[in-house]
């Protein structure tokens, strides 16, 4: 769940314990490349949707576009994408959160995530979180959570609050 004040500010972004296990898992996997994915929610349930990463296979076609490796760059596939967004809408599931990982760097939400969350200075996905892992050598360091604030129209952190069981 996704607490919000008045100001539009997330003050809380509640995350299953499982759920936090699932994408810390999956950036494990693709150490020491970045991960991304797509957390859905729905009747006290979290469904996490891992997407592939094509930044390498993008940087290895054009180079000069894509001028960044999976190293340090992630770009989800259209085709995964394209089917957590069909079972969003079909299977009435919200969009929660999007995750990445940050492969040997902290987990701050860098220009090109705010660029890549964003469309003409606005939220693409207002109601949703962006979460970013740290993760060094297959060991989490850290993992924040950012929303939209309509206020400071900009993103800012949000805590994580882990509930341990499904109520």
């Amino acid at each position: 769940m996704r607490k919000a004040n008045p100001l539009g500010v997330i003050d809380v972004l509640e995350l299953h314990r499982e759920t936090l296990n699932q994408i810390h898992d999956h950036a494990k996997r693709e150490f020491p490349y970045e991960c991304c994915g797509i957390i859905l929610s729905g009747a006290n349930q979290e469904f996490v949707r891992v997407c592939r990463n094509i930044q390498n296979q993008r940087h290895a076609e054009d180079p000069e576009t894509y001028t960044r490796d999976a190293r340090k760059a992630y770009l989800m596939d259209p085709n995964d994408q394209m089917s957590v967004y069909k079972e969003s809408e079909t299977e009435n599931r919200p969009i929660k959160a999007f995750y990445h990982s940050h492969p040997d760097h902290d987990a701050y939400f860098s220009d090109k995530d705010i660029e890549d969350a964003t469309a003409w200075g606005e939220p693409t996905y207002p109601n949703a979180a962006y979460i970013v892992i740290s993760v060094y050598n297959r060991v989490i360091k850290a993992t924040r959570a950012y929303a939209w604030c309509d206020a400071e129209t900009e993103f800012v952190e949000a805590p994580i609050i882990v509930k341990h069981r499904l109520e």
